[in-house]
């Protein structure tokens, strides 16, 4: 199922990652882990936030994608089911 993760930082954790000099490093870590098919960064609500497009084959890989964001940025994490404009062809096509 495709999804939507939307990573909102913690100034204060983001502010000491960047200063250290390894935020390039541990997001190209959690890119890595998670290989979105789309990821975009920018500033929503006034906080850095990571928005990710993501094929879960499973529920069970919620743990290990949220948790990068969660242990390493102190992040609020939202991972919300979306579709693309062929998923949505093909669901309202069941409607009858």
């Amino acid at each position: 199922m495709r999804v939507l993760l939307k990573a909102t930082l913690d100034t204060e954790k983001a502010n000491e990652v960047i200063r250290s000099g390894k935020m390039p490093e541990r997001m190209k870590a959690i890119l890595d882990q998670l290989k979105p098919e789309a990821a975009y960064f920018g500033p929503l609500g006034g906080r850095r936030t990571a928005l990710l497009i993501l094929d879960m084959q499973d529920s069970s890989d919620l743990p290990p994608t949220g948790e990068p964001f969660f242990t390493q940025l102190n992040a609020e994490v939202e991972v919300t089911p979306i579709m693309n404009a062929e998923d949505l062809q093909k669901g309202l096509s069941r409607l009858g």
